[in-house]
């Protein structure tokens, strides 16, 4: 008895144990897998790779001002990114160890590495603190999903990540990258149809940017439901961003470009007005909208055709009853004046004996599931197989498959449902792709195959036609901007819905992608013809000029709101033909530096608490001099914020001192516009089509002020690729008030401008009787100008709405190609 009581308490304590121990374990196994301490150190000239208890990291310089961070539980694997392009440049670089942390010193930023645990803050050299981790959290795990987590700075502003909705300042939102075909959002959707995981932080007089290059899902926390800490983090694979420092947000977005890369020069057509609709058919209705545009004189470049060219929506044909001859129709239209884009999208529909589709089976480049079968989703066209835009053998065969447009006379591919959508929107996640053959899913390619289709796009229309392509699209990751336009989709025929597609092009400009539109108008819905009109006032403002609407809805073409719409379109229409050389050489300013055409103002004024209040923050500059203030159909009044600095009214030259609200009268005849005090405007005479060419004489507009300004003006062939060789004109102008001149420095480059003559026109000059260029005296002559016509008087009991005008001074000399200076007396 006393042999079983014993073993009874043996027994008793092991059990008691054994909970105790399971107890604690459960305790210990929480479901968030820290990074953990720092094990081991190894530095490798500018870069440093680490072991810590739960992790791999390595860390390197890429620059004076951007540092990679890349982190994942188990070694690094080989690198592939389809957004980053750029490649580390040689930095001087000071890297110190010791038991506590890992310096990182460049000429423009500290980085601290704290071992215990692993910890990165980000310092400015004089030692102010940019972005730090959040202390007890810094980077972990939850599943297969890693997050960074950043500690929240006093009244810290986020700004950008591409195509998302909300208001400019981000703080208190949580955001979603995966592409989403989201018919007719509302105003404050997430996620839509593009993503790009960068963004600008804002605090005490600093700036930086963080890009998460990560194709996977990924979510991006500022504040939402928390008062500690922002995040960034992705549903898969590695936390591998970049870190930004720079004094100024126009800086960031540079390292951001040199990063992803910058577009190339558009096709000149590409930036004139372009006229769509789901659906223009047959090829007489195509021609008729064509001819009514030319006859009312609504200056234009482009016709659209939806899916209703094709036959039964199948790729790379045409629907041969609708368009019996494609190439008489595009020649036609090119003979008109205009170029032709036609939608292109991914689905190749599963129809044995066409030939596109046979080829691609024999060929072996579509998408399959885990077991080899190629996957099929249904379309547009039925049951379609999807071409994989991550393999060579796959890019290769939709680059040949372009010259199909290219011998039709097509001159742009718009790259639409490319999310991928499919009918049920849930591709299953077993789907496959090549990766440049180390394999991954659909949950890795999902946010990536828009910009990969829209690259492909573009590689084979330019193989086929020698010439700049034009390539639209709607779905896209970052680095989309070398290659493609974006549009902001399927918006709605309503006030709230243009103000934010405004907000949409502000933070894709400052997400690096300067080429952007919306649908004028809205897609869904029938605007009023007051929200219509204050639309294309806007879309005149947009680098992509694009007026579309859905089927079964009323005609949206400018004439069809009304005489008086009809006037205000040709009005803003017109001026922005005119502003062609500004709006081109802002183009070239893209290509260079990253800068977008659309420009929020926290670009210039990031710390200027005015232009994020919800009353000013749809305000943007169009290129760096003319600030374009949208409003809402139907006010009579609106309040505006001018930042500091002298304006410019630019109907009538009325000046108005900067740092200042304001309240304007609205007219419906125009949209409010400044001019900034010191710019210089080229301009050039109107033409119906950028096929024609303007008169001899270069407008250069030139606003009095307290500034000195520097401006490039850049002319080129506008269609091919001879630019990249020299064969271009470039010219700096420089305008100094404190001696009072411009000069026009020597031109660079191989070509001559197309303009013989400039005719200086000056505003804000009063008092001077004469110029001198190049101490030869040429006498100013006094004109007025109005940049629009004045509306008719419709009405027999109505007024004539006649337009605002100005008192300006002018003088016309030779264009010259030795250095000019004009001394205005």
């Amino acid at each position: 008895m006393k042999k079983t009581i014993i073993q009874s308490t043996r027994l008793l304590l092991l059990f008691s144990s054994a909970l105790f121990c399971n107890s604690n374990l459960l305790k210990a196994q929480s479901p968030v897998t820290t990074i953990g301490n720092i094990k081991s150190v190894k530095i490798s000239n500018s870069s440093i790779n680490l072991i810590t208890e739960n992790a791999f990291a390595s860390i390197t310089v890429y620059s004076p001002n951007i540092i990679r961070v890349r982190i994942d539980r188990q070694p690094l694997k080989k690198d592939l990114s389809y957004a980053v392009v750029g490649a580390p440049e040689k930095t001087n670089v000071k890297i110190e160890d010791n038991s506590n942390q890992v310096s990182i010193i460049t000429d423009s930023i500290k980085a601290i590495i704290s071992k215990k645990p692993f910890s990165i803050a980000y310092y400015t050299p004089d030692g102010r603190i940019i972005n730090e981790s959040e202390k007890g959290l810094t980077t972990s795990w939850v599943g297969t999903e890693v997050t960074a987590y950043r500690h929240m700075q006093q009244g810290e502003r986020f700004i950008g990540l591409g195509e998302k909705t909300g208001n400019l300042d981000r703080n208190g939102n949580g955001y979603t990258n995966w592409n989403t075909d989201a018919f007719g959002y509302s105003a404050g959707q997430d996620p839509i149809y593009s993503s790009i995981p960068f963004y600008i932080g804002i605090h005490d007089s600093l700036n930086y940017g963080i890009f998460l290059d990560n194709t996977f899902q990924s979510d991006f926390n500022f504040g939402a439901s928390n008062n500690r800490f922002s995040s960034f983090g992705a549903r898969d694979g590695e936390m591998n961003y970049y870190f930004i420092y720079h004094t100024k947000v126009a800086d960031i977005i540079k390292s951001y470009t040199y990063l992803t890369g910058r577009m190339k020069l558009p096709p000149l057509w590409s930036l004139g007005y372009q006229q769509n609709r789901y659906s223009y058919y047959p090829d007489t209705e195509v021609l008729r909208i064509a001819q009514t545009l030319r006859e009312k004189k609504i200056p234009a470049d482009g016709i659209t055709l939806d899916i209703h060219y094709m036959d039964r929506y199948q790729l790379f044909t045409w629907d041969k009853e609708r368009f019996p001859n494609p190439v008489l129709m595009t020649n036609k239209l090119k003979e008109m004046g205009f170029k032709t884009t036609v939608i292109v999208d991914p689905g190749i529909k599963i129809e044995p004996g066409a030939a596109a589709y046979e080829k691609g089976l024999k060929e072996d480049v579509y998408i399959k599931y885990s077991d080899g079968k190629n996957y099929a989703g249904q379309v547009w066209p039925g049951w379609c197989n999807f071409t994989d835009f991550t393999s060579e053998k796959g890019r290769n065969f939709w680059r040949s498959e372009m010259k199909f447009f290219a011998d039709n006379g097509v001159s742009g591919i718009w790259n639409d449902m490319n999310e991928i959508a499919t009918w049920g929107q849930k591709i299953p996640n077993n789907v496959v792709f090549d990766f440049e053959g180390r394999k991954g899913t659909i949950m890795e390619a999902h946010n990536v195959y828009g910009s990969l289709m829209a690259r492909t796009s573009y590689e084979g229309a330019k193989a086929a036609t020698h010439e700049r392509p034009f390539v639209l699209t709607r779905a896209g990751y970052a680095g989309m901007q070398r290659y493609t336009a974006i549009w902001t989709g399927d918006n709605r025929s309503e006030d709230d819905h243009m103000l934010a597609g405004v907000r949409l092009l502000n933070s894709l400009g400052l997400s690096g992608v300067p080429f952007t539109g919306m649908d004028i108008g809205g897609f869904t819905g029938n605007p009023s013809q007051g929200l219509f009109a204050r639309w294309i006032q806007l879309g005149a403002f947009f680098p992509y000029f694009r007026n579309h609407t859905a089927i079964n809805t009323k005609s949206s073409e400018p004439w069809t709101y009304g005489e008086e719409v009809t006037e205000i379109s040709r009005n803003y229409i017109s001026l922005r033909y005119k502003l062609l050389p500004y709006l081109y050489s802002t183009f070239f300013e893209a290509t260079q530096s990253g800068l977008p055409i659309v420009r929020s103002l926290a670009i210039d004024n990031t710390f200027d608490p005015n232009i994020y209040n919800t009353e000013f923050q749809n305000q943007f500059l169009f290129g760096p001099s003319m600030l374009v203030i949208p409003v809402e159909s139907g006010k009579d009044f609106t309040k505006i914020y001018l930042p500091k600095g002298n304006w410019y009214y630019l109907y009538n030259d009325e000046k108005v001192t900067g740092n200042s609200q304001k309240i304007i009268e609205l007219k419906k005849q125009e949209l409010p516009v400044y001019v900034k005090e010191s710019s210089i405007i080229p301009m050039q005479s109107l033409v119906q089509s950028t096929a024609i060419a303007p008169t001899d004489t270069l407008l250069i507009h030139l606003y009095k002020g307290t500034e000195p300004n520097t401006y490039t003006y850049y002319e080129d062939d506008g269609k091919s690729y001879e630019y990249e060789k020299g064969v271009y004109y470039k010219r700096a102008i420089e305008y100094n008030p404190i001696n009072n001149n411009i000069i026009f420095e020597k031109p660079e480059g191989q070509m001559n401008s197309q303009f013989k003559y400039v005719a200086l026109i000056l505003h804000g000059f009063d008092g001077e009787q004469s110029i001198s260029v190049n101490g030869k005296t040429v006498q100013l002559q006094k004109s007025n100008l109005s940049l629009l016509s004045s509306i008719s008087k419709f009405d027999p009991q109505g007024q004539a709405k006649a337009a605002d005008g100005t008192k300006i001074l002018s003088a016309i000399f030779n264009n010259d190609s030795d250095k000019l200076t004009i001394d205005l007396k």
